[in-house]
Order: structure tokens, then sequence, then C-alpha cells
């Protein structure tokens, strides 16, 4: 993911600025509360600043323009008129060197025009406003950047759950304190999240959305459009991949930083919704296709793994965490791009990736995963047995990750063809049977805990237990021995 973009510089509230007592600000005149927003500051001491203004400026003057019979006149109407038409945000003035009070007509005038004016004592320098100033909006502006930061990653981490647009969404909308909505192609409204909004709200969002949807007209497509209906800022982004998604946003009240945060949480969108291509790991989609193809053809693995990539390999099985719900494919590729392979398999509520070993995977937020031990393509079958065992334990321990162990064993002192020879007889009374196979082989993994067991099986822990005993009537031998648990256990690792 790139770096955050950086938001617009936000502006001081006013009342931020009259709150600093170093500064001893008084407001005199003009509308009170927080609604007013200071941009920057400004020192002029001319008759009509206004050629020499942009809008938002605190206006600093200390008088020195003022003639001597402007309280008669309409001087003081004239100045305020022409500061309140070019934007001013307010006005101070400063009581030294040339006036002792404000004078009243100026604070008239600003009643008059809704011009906020603050009293800037003798003690307090224009220079110490303005840097003032400069100093409130680096705060805002370094908290701005931190919450897009802390959007950025949180988004992320939503985009690899196994619900990933639903979480997405939510994400953004909790974000930007606002509501998210995701339109599919035909302008339908596919997932949202968030606070609900008013119909005309609603329905004015959606025209945006097909603002930059693209449609049968000529010429290029906006990638984003904005408007403002009842108040509530609105907002709609083209997602990448040329699929005719789009991202809707609204919020009662739009940050500086929401921007960027929005454009991330698209970004995203796009990845899930458009087409999962491979890239440089796991090999190309071309090479993928090539490899199907020739396993299809009567390929062996071995002279197919080139084109996928170095190995080893490892597989990885991996379920929704506790009673998730079932992963869809949107998921599945979620998953897979944040191991960082494009090899991924959706089998009912289980997603299989397989990845190059030295892409050592990590636990996933809202994923329960087990992974085999680095396999070249001889063996990719037994590591995808050695991963489902392993996600078995990892839900059965309630583990994030568990990894298939590999290590020397007692069993690598006897010779395999014997190994394998004293296996079959000892366990043939129960091999016709896989569900007494794969209960006692769970069973003795997980230390005789008929809680687990069931957990890793699915199955009532009755059963369990019935199974047990089953195994342990035909195999005529006692299960609560060790030292046949331990023989039983080595018997069953044997291919």
């Amino acid at each position: 993911m790139p770096g955050p973009a950086a938001p617009p510089t936000p502006p001081v509230p006013l009342v931020a600025l009259l709150a600093r007592e170093d500064l001893g600000l008084r407001q005199i005149a003009g509308p009170e509360g927080a609604g007013t927003a200071v941009h920057w500051a400004h020192a002029s001491e001319l008759a009509d600043p206004y050629p020499y203004l942009l809008g938002g400026e605190l206006l600093l003057t200390a008088g020195v323009h003022i003639p001597d019979e402007a309280g008669a006149g309409t001087y003081f109407d004239d100045y305020v008129s022409r500061i309140v038409a070019a934007g001013g945000a307010a006005l101070g003035f400063g009581l030294a060197p040339v006036h002792d009070t404000v004078p009243p007509a100026l604070v008239a005038a600003c009643d008059t025009y809704g011009l906020p004016l603050l009293e800037v004592p003798p003690r307090t320098t224009f220079s110490g406003v303005a840097r003032a100033v400069w100093q409130l909006m680096a705060q805002a502006r370094h908290a701005e950047l931190r919450r897009v930061t802390e959007a950025q990653q949180s988004l992320a981490a939503a985009a690899s759950r196994p619900d990933p647009v639903t979480a997405v969404l939510r994400q953004l909308a909790q974000r930007v304190r606002g509501r998210a909505v995701l339109y599919g192609p035909e302008g339908a409204e596919i997932a949202s999240a968030g606070r609900a909004s008013e119909a005309a709200v609603t329905h004015r969002l959606a025209e945006l959305a097909g603002v930059v949807r693209p449609g049968d007209t000529l010429g290029p497509t906006p990638s984003s459009a904005t408007d403002t209906t009842r108040g509530t800022h609105l907002a709609a982004y083209a997602l990448g991949g040329g699929q005719g998604f789009a991202l809707g946003v609204a919020v009662p009240h739009r940050e500086p930083g929401d921007h960027a945060i929005a454009s991330v949480a698209a970004v995203l969108l796009s990845l899930l919704t458009g087409e999962h291509r491979g890239g440089s790991e796991g090999g190309s989609g071309a090479a993928r296709s090539a490899a199907l193809v020739r396993l299809l053809l009567g390929a062996a693995p071995k002279d197919v793994a080139p084109l996928l990539g170095e190995g080893p390999w490892v597989v990885v099985h991996a379920r929704p965490a506790g009673d998730g719900p079932a992963p869809d494919a949107v998921a599945a590729s979620a998953l897979g791009s944040a191991l960082g392979s494009a090899l991924v398999d959706l089998t009912h509520d289980v997603v299989r990736v397989l990845l190059p070993a030295d892409r050592e995977p990590a636990p996933q937020p809202g994923w329960t995963c087990g992974i085999s031990a680095p396999a070249g393509p001889r063996e990719w079958a037994s590591a995808d047995v050695q991963a489902a065992r392993a996600l078995a334990r990892a839900r059965a321990t309630r583990a994030p990750l568990v990894h298939h162990a590999v290590r020397p064993a007692l069993a690598d002192l006897v010779a395999a063809e014997d190994a394998a020879s004293h296996a079959r007889a000892l366990l043939a009374p129960i091999a016709g049977t896989p569900a007494l196979m794969d209960t006692l082989r769970a069973w003795l993994s997980l230390h005789g805990s008929w809680d687990r067991t069931a957990v890793a099986l699915s199955v009532h822990r009755n059963t369990v237990r019935q199974r047990i005993a089953r195994c342990s009537a035909l195999l005529d031998t006692d299960l609560d021995d060790p030292d046949v648990r331990m023989e039983l256990w080595f018997a069953l690792r044997q291919p």
C-alpha cells in the first residue's frame, strides 16, 4: 500500500485562538461560537485591503489607516464591508501604538456586517498572533495526518477479513463518521455501512455514483464527483478495473482528510471487486493458465511447478475464525492477496492457498489457518493433508495459526517399509472405516480431549466417545495406556 496522502491543512477554529491565554485576545463584536475558521493571519494597514485578501484571513490592523474624521462618516462601514466581501474570517485590532481603545464605530460596523472583531492587547504582537495561528494549524495537520494513517491501516486490515467488502465499508463509515455505499455496474446498492441518510440524500448519492460510472456517452468519465444535499457532503469514486463499480460516501461534516481516507478505501474495493490477476508472486495469469492446461493434459506436477515460481512451497488451509460466515470468492482472493499469492482455491468453507515457502505466513485477522511443512511438487498432496490437520488443530486449540511440525523423530530410526508394514497390521481392524481412523488420529493429537476433538471434527463429543470406544474394542487394546497411544500414533503417521 502507498503511504497516506497528506490531507490539506485544516483551518483553525477562532475559539481555539481565543483560548490561548498567552495571547490575551478578546472578542468584542460579531457572531460568537465555533463556526468561524481561520485559514491564515495577515497584517495590513491599507484603507481597502480587499485586493490583497484571499479569504479566510484573520486580518490584523493597528488602525494606522483610520483618518481622524472616520467616526462621523461611512468609513468603518465601507472598510468592514470590503473585508467581508473579500471573505475575511475575522478582524484583529491592536491597542497600540496608535489607539488606546477600539473605535466604537468599528465595533458597530462589525456587528452590522457579522464580522468577528478581536481586541489585541498591547503586550501581544501581530507576529505572535500569526505564529499562534500557524502552531495551531500544524497541530491540526499532524492530528489529521495521524487520523489518515490510522484509517489506512485499519482499512488494509479490514480488506483481509473473511467479509472484506463489508468490513472495508464499515471501517470507512466509522472513520469518516458517515455512510459508505458500494454500487454495482447497474447502479444497484450492493452493500453499505454507517448511519442511514434521508431519501433525498440517498437518491443524490446514487446519482453521483452514476456520474463516475462508465456509460455509453462519448468522452472521459470523471473519477470522482462531489455535491452537498440537505447539509450532507456527498462524494462518489469510480472503482478501477473497468467493471463499473462505484463507491459513495455521505458525511454530515467533511474533514480535510476524508478524501484521502475514501481514496484508500476506493483502491482496496477496486482490488476486491475487480478481476484478480496474478502478479510476480505465484506466477503471472498466463503462466497459471498454462500450468492448469498442462496438468489437465497429463503433465506431472514437477514439470508444471516452474511455471508458478521458485519452490519449495507451503499449503495454507484457512477458515473464518469462530462462527464467522462462510467465505466467498472475494474473501478467498483477499486472503490470498494478504498472504502474497494468487494461487487460491475455495472448497466449501475452507480456503486453500499455495505459496512459496520463503513467504512466511502471518496470522490473518478474522481467519484460523493451518500451514503445511515446505514441500516440492511431488509432496503437494501430502502438504495439503498436513495443512488440513494443522487447521483442525488450530480450530481445536483456538489458535489463529498452527504450523505442521517437522523434526527428526524416533520413527526415522525404523526403516520406512518395516514401519508401514507394522502400521498396516496394527491398524487393520479399523483401516476400512475412515471415520474411526480420522477420529483416533485427531483424539490422539489432542491428548485425548473429547471436546477439542469434537470441535476439530465438527461432531458431537458423544460421537467422539462412541468412536474411540469402538476403536478400543476393534483394536483389542487399552487406549488409556500411554505406550499403546504412542505406538498407535506412530502407526497413524505412516503414509
